[in-house]
């Protein structure tokens, strides 16, 4: 048997013989990933696969009506991420083209802020398509 490198987790595995092109390992994880992977594929190469999908979307949000508000009501800190991610999508979209290079460089690292730093903070990438992450910010007192 041929040893083949997982594209998820990277760690080796026997490739089956059944699956001559298998690039995943049979971890469920990594089974998800692969399925991930095939719908985004096929979202974006499949006109009548994306149809399907919109429609099925569409008829469960009928069926199942105050669920996205119950939801955000559970949830307040998924909801204000993706109010934040979602002015950003806006402000890129009114204005392509503008780049703010203070986002990109500092220009000037001997100006300090006079701001509070403590606190909890998302950190937005601006630059590079990811996800935000939500992180704590403590003051540590200098002994």
């Amino acid at each position: 048997m041929e040893e083949i490198v997982c594209c998820s987790c990277g760690d080796l595995c026997e490739r089956s013989a059944r699956h001559k092109n298998q690039c995943y390992c049979p971890k469920p994880g990594c089974q998800r990933a692969r399925k991930a992977a095939w719908k985004r594929y096929k979202m974006r190469t499949d006109a009548d696969y994306r149809f399907n999908q919109r429609l099925s979307s569409q008829t469960w949000a009928k069926a199942h009506p105050g669920y996205w508000r119950a939801y955000r009501k559970r949830h307040p800190e998924k909801a204000e991420r993706n109010r934040l991610l979602q002015a950003i999508r806006n402000r890129r979209r009114r204005h392509p083209r503008e780049v703010d290079h203070q986002l990109i460089a500092k220009v000037d690292a001997s100006i300090v802020n006079q701001f509070k730093t403590v606190g909890q903070y998302w950190l937005v990438p601006v630059i590079a398509k990811v996800d935000a992450l939500k992180v704590n910010i403590f003051e540590v007192p200098i002994r």
